[in-house]
């Protein structure tokens, strides 16, 4: 289980969030879990108002978003199986996450 690995969601909302990608660094990857990021259809997400927080990917042909919103802890054994890898978007990731964690000021 990479960073940036995507696998089907084998929870109860996998018909809206089919998908999750590891988002977790390679370093805890002794931990027996990882921290992942829903990938929800986007045909049920609606407009998407910021596509740096909610990039979207096309993963088995299906339009996904990320929603870092949601960012969960899972035990390894739950994941369902590895589908795609999204290393090549890692920036894009990243970026999506440091949206979500930026200070700003107020």
């Amino acid at each position: 289980m990479a960073q940036f690995d995507v696998h089907r969601n084998t929870g109860k909302h996998r018909n809206i969030i089919p998908f999750v990608v590891v988002v977790q660094s390679s370093l805890y990857q002794g931990y027996g879990r990882r921290v992942v990021v829903p990938l929800v259809k986007v045909s049920a997400l609606g407009r998407i108002a910021n596509p740096r927080f909610n990039p979207v990917f096309r993963i088995r042909k299906i339009s996904v978003a990320l929603h870092p919103l949601e960012i969960v802890s899972v035990a390894s054994d739950q994941l369902g199986a590895p589908v795609d890898s999204l290393v090549q978007d890692g920036d894009i990731i990243i970026a999506a996450l440091d949206e979500l964690m930026t200070r700003v000021a107020g």
